[in-house]
């Protein structure tokens, strides 16, 4: 299956494809292009989850669905199978594959996925007692040997439905309990993958710590063969760093087109037909809106230029107004209206600090004077308005009016 191949195929067959390979070299020894194979497909594997984002750090193991659970396995996978790999270099096979090891532990820490003991142990270190260590392996196993057990009831579990069902199909074309079967097999999908990821955990775990003393081991060996004075051996070892550095400038512009990052994909439905295999992820995809059309397909797109035909054209209308953009189309409005609210609001706060805010308004020559003026004729105003008070008392004008006057 060639690189073209890789990249038209749907994320669950290349995943089924990938964990077949790292079953069959678990079980036992597969040739080196098997494992690398493996190990290419999990990176175009990494590569489309990354596109799809099927996985946020906000989420929790409750968000996340039942089919898309399995894929947290990926660099699980990935590690183990470039453990396998046959290199001259061992100690930087052994980095990359402590790398997605500790990728794929700290992704199930996030989730949720990582027991507290285990929690409490990566904190504390390589600080913890021998006894502590030993009661630690104990609980890892006991946890391990319950996954496994539990994966071997759920198998069963599953075969004996399966046979159950087919002996149901043969003596009775309907069966009433349908609906609840599909809903057991899909809850026992999610608690069988869930499972899984917490016995890939307990192997990681140990996997990590027997890669980690593997390379202190060979890391004194080369420390030690350098310190004897083996002057052909490190010779040996920078013509190897000299040949890959000048093989790597060599084919940098071929590699220019895999190291660049990929857009990300923003459209839901285009994503979801990528995982559905209905489309590619090199496909260019727009966020193109096509609205309903209802009412007769031939005057839905014209001008009616008669009574008839306008007519015609309204039926079956629903009586809301139809959506002008999609989803996608409206996020990206408002993530382009926000940026410009930001940009006007950095512009206002330069002019806010700028010197010319700071001085204050310039005043001009005369207009203290105009203000004193002002003051004074609004001080006469009211003392004149105080003394026709004095001299007209409330009700005055009015005696000549009451019965009394």
């Amino acid at each position: 299956m060639g690189e073209l191949n890789m990249q038209e195929m749907p994320l669950p067959a290349l995943f089924e494809h990938a964990k077949k390979i790292h079953d069959l070299a678990s079980e036992s020894s597969v040739d080196q292009g098997i494992s690398r194979k493996g190990c290419e497909i999990l990176r175009v594997c990494e590569e489309m989850i990354g596109k799809l984002g099927l996985f946020s750090l906000n989420e929790t193991k409750d968000d996340i669905s039942t089919a898309n659970l399995k894929y947290i396995l990926v660099p699980y996978y990935l590690a183990e199978l470039t453990e396998k790999i046959a290199e001259d270099d061992r100690i930087e096979v052994l980095k990359a594959s402590q790398a997605k090891l500790k990728e794929f532990i700290s992704f199930c820490e996030t989730m949720e996925l990582v027991p507290e003991d285990e929690i409490e142990t990566s904190t504390q270190g390589g600080s913890s007692s021998s006894v502590d260590r030993r009661a630690k392996k104990i609980a890892r196993f006991k946890r391990q040997r319950a996954a496994e057990s539990k994966l071997l009831e759920l198998k069963e579990r599953r075969e004996r439905r399966g046979r159950s069902t087919k002996a149901a199909a043969l003596s009775s074309p309907v069966e009433t309990g349908e609906d609840d079967m599909f809903d057991d097999d899909g809850e026992e999908e999610r608690e069988a993958w869930l499972t899984t990821i917490s016995l890939a955990l307990c192997k990681a775990f140990d996997l990590l710590e027997m890669l980690k003393k593997e390379e202190e081991i060979l890391s004194a060996v080369r420390e030690k063969q350098l310190q004897d004075g083996e002057k052909e051996f490190s010779q040996l070892i920078l013509d190897e760093r000299t040949q890959k550095a000048e093989s790597w400038h060599r084919d940098a512009a071929t590699r220019a087109r895999y190291t660049k990052p990929a857009a990300p994909i923003t459209c839901a439905t285009f994503a979801q037909d990528v995982i559905e295999g209905r489309a590619k992820v090199s496909q260019a995809h727009d966020h193109k809106h096509q609205p309903l059309l209802f009412g007769p397909a031939s005057l839905v797109g014209m001008n009616p230029t008669t009574e008839r035909q306008r007519i015609a054209a309204q039926v079956f209308q629903p009586h809301y107004s139809l959506p002008t953009m999609s989803i996608e189309e409206a996020g990206l409005t408002e993530m382009n209206m926000m940026n410009e609210w930001q940009e006007r609001n950095v512009k206002l706060m330069e002019e806010a600090t700028s010197s010319w805010y700071n001085d204050g308004p310039k005043t001009r020559p005369n207009e203290d004077d105009e203000e004193d003026d002002n003051d004074d004729a609004a001080q006469e105003k009211a003392r004149a308005w105080d003394d026709w008070k004095d001299d007209n008392p409330r009700g005055a004008g009015n005696k000549k009016l009451t019965p009394c006057g």
